[in-house]
């Protein structure tokens, strides 16, 4: 659910708020039958919901948001070089993907879940925060 929620307060360029939307999920079968059920094509907000479900970092292409499961961590690194700095939004929940240049990485703190952003990574990919979403974040 706050994978969807993070859309709300994020703004792609140009006509990527609207119409098509593309979340793909890499290594992550809970989430991507979640998100496939709650949001697959879907229509939400002026936008279209499509979810891809990727095994791979070779396969990932075309998204607007990329969420890497834990599973698929271990592939980061060959993510990033796959997705360069496309417009794509990547979500993480391993400990050190802030820092290695994931936009939101998940993290749990004092047993309440909490997300980092990272602003350099989200300048790259061309996304702008609100304000409100910053305010929320683990800044790094």
């Amino acid at each position: 659910m706050m994978i969807y929620n993070f859309l709300k307060y994020i703004q792609w360029p140009g006509d990527q708020n609207a119409g098509e939307f593309v979340i793909g999920v890499l290594k992550d079968d809970n989430v991507y039958n979640t998100l496939n059920t709650w949001y697959g094509n879907k229509e939400r907000g002026g936008k279209k919901f499509i979810i891809k479900k990727f095994e791979s970092a070779s396969e990932v292409s075309g998204c607007q948001l990329l969420y890497v499961g834990d599973s698929g961590s271990n592939q980061f690194e060959d993510v990033l070089g796959k997705i360069g700095s496309s417009s794509t939004l990547t979500v993480t929940n391993r400990r050190g993907l802030g820092e290695k240049g994931s936009c939101i990485n998940f993290k749990v703190l004092d047993g309440r879940l909490k997300f980092e952003l990272n602003q350099a990574a989200m300048n790259k990919a061309n996304l702008k925060t609100s304000s409100q979403l910053t305010a929320m974040a683990i800044l790094i």
